[in-house]
């Protein structure tokens, strides 16, 4: 690999943290018994996070502090829904919930520290980077979405914001967070509320279809294409145009850029962004796609080129994200937003 270079590998296994979830809030004690806070890392409209050590153990963790008042009942038990979510799974790509506190104001929520802030933040910064980094940050996804898939829930919300790195140091430690609209799918299409991210979202959720965790595999497309491309598969201002875009799967891998990238990553790719979710790939059937399960080490493909395209897309959304976290009141606010903005754009559609 030619110098200056770093490699993102798969996440390696983690030794198990002293302090195991649930045991001090089942125990009955209270959060401020327990934890010493310390300085605000993050703050929304209706919560913040602190960076906290446990006591006991010594172990730092990022607590989310969560204002019950200012809860919509609907927000409480997505909340609910979340907490339970976190507190059954336990995989090496998924952020871990450690403790869950109820409390006549608050609710605390201990969860695993994520200080080396967002993988794509982390990619610009790279002085090389090629298809096998591209690759190894897809498996992790994949790996991640199948743990999800498996446990028969819905993340519903995959984007650049929710992939994080655990520490500055190690590229290979990445995990997946923020599960504020992950949903257990009972059984095949059977999920109906409209919500995601512009951009990342399914087309059957804009169509106002049933839909299931194939939604997610959709997301898993676009984030993929962006790795491997630097820019986004479907772009407009705007919003009614992207979403006529996203029902149609109207993109194209365009010969100056993609000429050459893999052509079996562009197939993945295509499997992945596939309109009709009955044809698009299961997480399973994704790892054993050729381009992944392939032991080509792909590193000699430098994407020095779509590295570029990448930070200038990176820079235009952080701005972005910058403009809405303003805007966004609560989760259900935003459903509402977004179901508005997709019945709009129906209505467009059906006058022209």
């Amino acid at each position: 690999m030619p110098q200056g270079g770093t490699s993102v590998r798969p996440p390696k296994p983690q030794a198990p943290r002293p302090h195991q979830a649930g045991g001090d809030a089942a125990a009955g004690k209270q959060m401020k018994s327990c934890y010493d806070v310390a300085e605000v890392i993050g703050s929304g409209a209706f919560s913040t996070v602190h960076r906290v050590h446990h006591r006991a153990s010594q172990c730092s963790y990022a607590m989310k502090c969560v204002v019950r008042a200012k809860l919509t009942q609907e927000d409480d038990d997505a909340l609910q829904d979340e907490v339970a979510i976190l507190k059954e799974f336990d995989h090496v790509c998924i952020i871990r919930l450690y403790d869950f506190f109820v409390e006549p104001e608050r609710y605390y929520l201990v969860l695993e520290e994520m200080s080396g802030g967002e993988l794509f933040d982390r990619i610009v910064k790279k002085s090389y980077y090629n298809e096998g980094d591209a690759r190894d940050l897809c498996k992790f996804l994949l790996e991640a979405m199948k743990y999800c898939h498996d446990h028969h829930v819905a993340h519903r919300d995959l984007k650049p914001e929710n992939l994080l790195l655990q520490n500055t140091k190690d590229d290979s430690n990445i995990k997946i967070a923020d599960f504020g609209f992950a949903k257990r799918v009972k059984k095949p299409k059977s999920l109906t509320t409209q919500c995601g991210t512009p951009g990342y979202v399914a087309p059957e959720i804009l169509k106002g279809l049933p839909y299931d965790e194939k939604a997610d595999m959709w997301s898993v497309g676009v984030i993929l294409y962006i790795l491997l491309g630097g820019y986004p598969p479907f772009i407009e201002e705007n919003q009614k145009l992207l979403f006529r875009k996203i029902k149609q799967g109207a993109y194209e891998f365009h010969k100056e850029y993609w000429a050459d990238v893999s052509s079996e990553a562009k197939n993945l790719i295509s499997s992945l962004l596939t309109v009709d979710p009955d044809r698009r790939l299961s997480a399973n059937e994704a790892l054993r796609n050729v381009w992944i399960s392939g032991e080509e080490p792909l590193s000699h493909k430098d994407m020095g080129q779509a590295l570029e395209r990448f930070k200038k897309f990176n820079a235009k959304r952080k701005l972005r994200a910058a403009v809405h976290t303003v805007i966004v009141a609560n989760k259900m606010a935003r459903i509402l937003d977004f179901s508005k903005a997709i019945k709009e754009a129906a209505l467009d559609d059906d006058e022209e």
